[in-house]
């Protein structure tokens, strides 16, 4: 195994999972693409044991800080370790995150469960070149009768790996309907955006359902429809909008295994329909924007606040007095504070107060890790609008 001697130690110490290559006393580029090696201080003391990427700004990624074999018996340890916590807080939730990445010290690997299908991505160099055994370990302790993988995330371009989706195992002729809360949701963990599905919203739509009472709602970026589900279980009359002609299909799909009559799902760009909405001065109950990322980078940070201000001041706007508002950013640029700001902006352009009922992050199944604040990645906020 190759050495990694670290000049600055600090972050490691600090328990963070990743060695960034201006970190290191040499260039990275003398270790093999995907290579474990060895972490070292200049004083030869051990530090822990990762997987280098040579060609990435994150030179390392840890594994372990322990001197210990990175095998099948590691990997199956790691998760059976990551199912042991969910087990204690999810209940008897069949359909989770059952690995995530650096929350489970697992770096660049995701895994979502469906019921009895497990979708799988591997987002590093370094993981990739373990994946027969860490599909091993997985199949070992889930036995599940479909194993799909979802490599197609754009992160591996970074990592300098291609991009593809196969099954690995099983098929997927009869698709998994999960249940999130009581709701049945079809999942195609071969299509749509992540692994299929956004399970980190599962418990902040179940807070914001809670609250909500009848009347007219709005789900924006409405995706399979999750949101407006579990608000027209409570009676409200849901109108679901998103640009895909899969989420709309799927999302009426989902409404009809909930015998849930009181959704409408319509494709079409959501900043335009949007401004039709303000134009025609129509008011709603409540209002849910979920959008996606729209911050890849540091460079595209003003860009993006200024998108998710708009659509946020526009919501605020569409609501009636006193209605509900959940509102999301799951840019992990755009960081609490920052987010909050944007909405303060927003309510006061709109000429609005709004009252936080909720500052909420992602599901338990998606544990950020605290000596990695990247790993927190998502901001819900549920407020009142008067």
């Amino acid at each position: 195994m190759q050495i990694a001697v670290l000049n600055r130690t600090s972050r490691l110490l600090a328990g963070h999972l990743w060695v960034f290559s201006n970190e290191l006393a040499a260039s990275p580029k003398k270790f093999l693409p995907g290579s474990l090696v060895e972490l070292q201080d200049k004083k030869g003391i051990f530090l822990g044991i990762g997987y280098a990427n040579p060609h990435s700004l994150i030179a390392i990624r840890v594994l372990t800080k322990k001197k210990e074999e990175i095998d099948k018996a590691f990997i199956k340890k790691r998760v059976e370790d990551a199912l042991s916590y969910r087990k204690r807080f999810l209940g008897d939730r069949t359909s989770f995150r059952a690995v995530y990445s650096e929350g489970d010290l697992l770096p660049g690997l995701i895994v979502d469960k469906y019921e009895d299908c497990l979708s799988i991505q591997f987002l590093t160099l370094g993981m990739e070149a373990m994946a027969d055994i860490v599909i091993q370990a997985l199949d070992e302790v889930f036995s599940p009768s479909t194993i799909v993988l979802r490599n197609d995330n754009n992160i591996r371009t970074l990592e300098g790996l291609s991009l593809e989706k196969k099954i690995v195992k099983g098929s997927l002729d009869t698709l998994p309907v999960i249940d999130e809360y009581g709701m049945k949701i079809e999942i195609d963990p071969m299509s749509g955006q992540k692994t299929g599905f956004f399970l980190d919203q599962a418990e902040n739509r179940a807070a914001f359902a809670a609250l909500a009472n009848g009347g007219e709602g709005l789900d924006l970026f409405s995706y399979t429809g999750a949101w407006s589900l579990a608000l027209a279980r409570k009676g409200v009359k849901m109108k679901g909008v998103d640009s895909s002609d899969y989420a709309v299909e799927q999302a009426r799909k989902n409404a009809e295994l909930n015998g849930l009559k009181n959704c409408e799902f319509v494709k079409e760009d959501v900043f335009e329909a949007v401004k039709a909405e303000k134009a025609s001065g129509r008011k709603y109950d409540c209002i849910v924007l979920d959008p996606p990322a729209f911050v890849k980078s540091k460079t595209k940070i003003t860009e993006a606040l200024k998108a998710y201000r708009e659509l946020n001041n526009a919501c605020m706007g569409m609501l009636k007095y006193k209605g509900l508002f959940a509102t999301s950013s799951c840019s992990y640029h755009v960081d609490r504070y920052m987010f909050l700001d944007l909405l303060r902006s927003a309510a006061r352009d709109a000429g609005k107060q709004a009252r936080l009922i909720e500052i909420r992050s992602q599901a338990k199944d998606h544990p950020a890790s605290l000596a990695v604040p990247e790993s927190e990645y998502l901001k819900c906020v549920l407020m009142e609008v008067f």
